[in-house]
């Protein structure tokens, strides 16, 4: 099997900018019950994987990728995702509030990926977790990152009607 061409800058910014108007229509079209449903305990809701998404943009991808353009060989630094989350308390937030913020901080995101040259995307720094990071490899984790919080939304909204399908039930799997 063939190592797969790296994707351009621009091949990123259209994947995100599809991911996001997905997870848009998809928090559009679900009612307030749904967006806050949580599919099992410890699991997040949609409205937690919506702030989840949020904090992840501004620290782990468009904030990640400004240190490293601003820098030298920066140490960066991680981020207590779970802690944050309990502190965000998304859950008993406005989905489209929530919704508002993701896409202003998405779109501030896609601002700094606009801006890059291809030379930026070797510029890279020491993360304590996993070591050399590159722009190039913050950016193909984004566009990962996104559909795998794209599939969370879809699975739990899928779990959400489950209950709700009964014998239709006998369909799934084919």
């Amino acid at each position: 099997m063939e190592e797969p061409t790296p994707l351009t800058v621009p091949e990123i910014a259209r994947l995100l900018r599809s991911s996001t108007t997905a997870i848009d229509a998809e928090v559009q079209a679900a009612s307030p019950d749904v967006v806050g449903w949580h599919p099992a305990p410890g699991e997040w809701c949609v409205k937690e994987v919506l702030g989840h998404l949020i904090e992840a943009d501004r620290r782990g991808f468009a904030g990640r990728i400004q240190v490293l353009l601003d820098g030298e060989n920066p140490e960066l630094v991680g981020w207590d995702q779970e802690e944050v989350a309990t502190g965000r308390r998304d859950c008993e937030r406005d989905a489209r509030e929530l919704l508002r913020e993701f896409l202003g901080q998405r779109e501030r995101g896609l601002r700094v990926l606009d801006g890059l040259a291809p030379a930026d995307l070797a510029r890279s720094g020491r993360h304590p977790r996993v070591g050399e990071l590159s722009v190039g490899d913050v950016v193909s984790e984004w566009v990962h990152h996104d559909r795998n919080h794209l599939k969370q939304i879809l699975s739990n909204v899928q779990a959400y009607v489950w209950p709700q399908m009964g014998a239709a039930q006998g369909f799934s799997g084919e």
